[in-house]
């Protein structure tokens, strides 16, 4: 009955069309389209300016770096059991075309794609499944339009992995996929001439037009609410915007206005979810270096004009204060404290995919440092690693009877979800009070409902939690790894420059980690707090 449960309350959400495309996908296969390729358009018409980059991934001989992880080509191929799907999907995107020095390497992108196109016969997977070819086709033609000349076959190939991605869009996934599906569309579009580019380009932009009103929220948030993916569709926008310059005959300007304006809100958002650091902050599926950095990404926004632009559905209370209402997160300054609250719903409810069960945590850097942190991810796929890094326990807020807020399950599945309300932010005298519930733990015996207030002044946070009706329950307080914990007293702890102290709860430590990179985990201390009568108060002074 658990198991019925679970994927009811998984399959209700999903849109119609996702189980209509889902359903086709697994009965149709679709052949290549072996027809001569339409022809390379000339280089770009104006000017094209460097794309964001990323670290560089291709080393010599063959060797690879992905998501934390290095293999040999030569060793591993293309596919099968040598690396998991995350691993192989980046061999196939060819992010290195525009990493760091990519001119350097050159001769070794030629070889490898030359390799890729022998090596990878159509509709072969992993390499040709939707996502990994948008992908591949988008860093294809920025190489292009870079100055880069095609490899003998390169066009016809780029024209077959077109046409089968047209017929394999991920309408049964939606969100970021089909976003990256008709990007590629755009781009191939753009760089061929002939009615088949256009095509390719008017199926491309008719998705845009659809997506993106979804997708970006009124406050200029990803509507997945993960700072790593808003990271990511922001490059995507400045990438479009970027071809729009160097295409204006292909992009009509009207379009290129709206990508300009939404992108400018995205801007604003992304700083907002930044630490003092410069990195973003690790709520959902989050982790450093799989999109270039925030301030990579500022400086190619920067080149192309586009300006940081706050969005209209941004409240703003004093100048300490930034409510991204719709997202659901909210950042309050106090001197040299910065703090981050999740007051979000977990996601779209038809695409909970890198939603995790961490609604009412927070993050806080003091003195230009992270001091509470969340888990953060190391990895996806199905394994218990996995469920663990999603579950409520690896974030900095309050597990009920050891149970997950929100029933995440199987990788990138999620049952009930828990739903904020009550949602509350006043500023006064230099104090700024956050206050919201969520109804997560409502499934369990008497419907518990966990609620939880930040008040942060210039020197202090105070952080208190309430079960009600009261119900064995522990807060968390996870220490980033370079923050360790020390004991001071029955009640109290330090933690780098924060003192704590425990005024209400009984306060033990706990082994946590913490993953600020894929495949990158760090043992760290949490302070847990044992709710006293469906109770706890936290102050953390500096």
């Amino acid at each position: 009955m658990g198991a019925l449960s679970r994927y009811f309350h998984t399959l209700r959400h999903l849109h119609g069309r996702q189980v209509w495309f889902q359903l086709k996908r697994r009965l149709r296969r679709t052949r290549p389209d072996l027809a001569a390729a339409p022809p390379l358009r000339a280089g770009p018409e104006a000017g094209w300016a460097m794309p964001a980059r990323r670290d560089p991934s291709l080393g010599d001989n063959g060797t690879m770096t992905f998501v934390g992880a290095s293999g040999n080509l030569d060793e591993l191929g293309w596919s099968g059991p040598g690396a998991d799907l995350l691993w192989r999907y980046n061999q196939h995107y060819f992010d290195d075309l525009s990493a760091f020095d990519a001119a350097a390497r050159s001769d070794l992108h030629r070889t490898l794609i030359a390799r890729w196109m022998a090596e990878n016969p159509p509709a072969s997977r992993p390499g040709w499944d939707p996502y990994p070819t948008s992908l591949r086709l988008v860093n294809w033609c920025k190489w292009l339009l870079s100055g880069a000349e095609p490899m003998p076959g390169q066009a016809a190939s780029m024209a077959l992995q077109a046409r089968f991605l047209s017929a394999n869009l991920e309408y049964h996934v939606l969100g970021n996929h089909l976003l990256a599906n008709a990007k590629a569309l755009v781009f191939v579009g753009s760089v061929f001439d002939g009615p088949e580019a256009d095509q390719w380009l008017g199926l491309g932009l008719r998705i845009l037009a659809r997506e993106l009103p979804e997708q970006v929220l009124s406050d200029g948030g990803n509507f997945e609410r993960s700072p790593m993916y808003h990271a990511l569709g922001l490059e995507d926008l400045l990438d479009l915007i970027n071809l729009a310059i160097a295409r204006p005959a292909r992009i009509d300007l009207p379009i290129a206005a709206i990508w300009r304006r939404t992108a400018s809100n995205m801007r604003f958002w992304l700083a907002a979810m930044c630490h003092p650091d410069g990195e973003i902050a690790h709520f959902n599926d989050a982790a450093i270096g799989i999109a270039p950095s925030p301030a990579e990404i500022a400086r190619y926004a920067e080149e192309l004009n586009v300006p940081v632009v706050r969005a209209e559905g941004v409240v703003q209370l004093g100048e300490a204060v930034t409510w991204l209402r719709e997202s659901g997160y909210v950042r309050a300054e106090a001197d040299d404290a910065v703090l981050f609250c999740d007051v979000a719903p977990l996601g779209p409810d038809y695409l909970p995919a890198h939603g995790h069960a961490d609604t009412l945590s927070f993050e806080l850097s003091v003195k230009g440092r992270r001091v509470i942190v969340n888990g953060g991810t190391s990895r996806y796929g199905t394994g218990a690693e996995r469920i663990t890094e999603r579950g409520t326990a690896a974030h900095s807020t309050v597990t009920v009877g050891d149970c997950d807020s929100s029933e995440v399950w199987g990788g990138f599945r999620v049952a009930r979800r828990a739903r904020p309300f009550d949602i509350s932010i006043e500023v006064d005298k230099g104090i700024a009070m956050i206050a919201a519930s969520h109804d997560g733990y409502k499934r369990l015996a008497g419907s518990p409902v966990h609620s939880r207030v930040w008040r942060i002044s210039s020197r202090s946070l105070e952080v208190a939690d309430k079960v009600k009706p009261s119900y064995p329950a522990v807060a968390r307080f996870i220490a980033h790894p370079d923050m360790p914990l020390e004991s001071i007293g029955n009640r109290s702890l330090r933690l780098g420059p924060v003192h704590v102290e425990v005024e209400a709860g009984q306060i033990r430590r706990s082994g946590a980690f913490h993953s600020a990179r894929f495949g990158g985990k760090r043992s760290t201390e949490a302070a847990c707090v044992t709710l006293d009568g469906g109770q706890s108060r936290v102050k953390l002074t500096w």
